[in-house]
């Protein structure tokens, strides 16, 4: 399993939100790039970076902040928020950018999953944002009336092979993952699952270790020193006998 700092972009910021509320906002790194390396010294093998700013408006707000990412470090980014266009992806894909996630536009728009796919294959991923099993659009803003999981089935059908699953009630929250809803997506989907939203300890990385996910999203944890990243690397690669 990877594990994948998180750094949230606001305003050329890093900061953490709760449940993805703009006004419970926590800035941690003026600048994002002092984050990144701060990670990259770590040991992280990838970051998962998100534009809040794009999510809830559908630009690419945060650019230049994830440029400068790029530049500063070489291990593998992931990156969503405000990608709502082939162009948009394409423009980070082209910047270096590993792996761009789809969220908003593959609830709305298949054809463009499908054609990012075709020319792109497995750097596209898709976020799957969830509030009581219903998907969320707009930055969570805005709520759906499809299942995250039904999302998940159809897209798998069209080539997706990446998967972001976030329980929003967890998200920044510090109170555990929701399991059940993991262990739900690696039935179904079996590969290609990656954990995001209220990993709060060590126990928590085994917890979700255990159930065959490709990855786990660490954020505010992270932040706070609730959970130390060369650590959870390591139970990740299952070098650390669980207790």
């Amino acid at each position: 399993m990877i594990i994948y700092p998180a750094i949230d972009l606001r305003d050329g910021k890093a900061v953490r939100l709760v449940e993805g509320d703009f006004a419970r906002e926590t800035v941690f790194d003026a600048n994002p790039v002092d984050a990144a390396m701060r990670w990259r010294d770590a040991g992280a093998e990838w970051l998962h970076i998100v534009d809040l700013d794009g999510a809830r408006t559908g630009s690419t707000a945060n650019a230049a902040a994830v440029a400068a990412i790029r530049s500063a470090v070489d291990i593998p980014i992931e990156l969503g928020g405000g990608i709502r266009s082939q162009d948009a992806a394409e423009r980070y894909l082209r910047m270096g950018i590993d792996r761009v996630i789809l969220g908003t536009a593959a609830v709305e728009n298949t054809d463009l999953v499908a054609a990012l796919v075709a020319g792109w294959n497995d750097r596209i991923a898709v976020g799957l944002d969830a509030r009581d099993g219903k998907l969320a659009t707009a930055g969570w803003l805005e709520q759906s009336d499809k299942t995250a999981l039904d999302a998940a089935r159809e897209l798998r059908t069209i080539g997706v092979a990446t998967f972001i699953v976030t329980d929003i009630k967890r998200d920044g929250k510090l109170q555990g993952p929701n399991l059940e809803q993991l262990a739900d997506y690696q039935r179904e989907l079996r590969s290609g699952v990656i954990a995001s939203g209220g990993v709060s300890s060590i126990g928590d990385i085994r917890a979700v270790a255990d159930l065959g996910v490709d990855g786990a999203i660490i954020g505010r944890a992270l932040y706070d020193g609730r959970i130390d990243l060369a650590e959870a690397i390591d139970i990740a690669h299952g070098q650390v006998i669980a207790e």
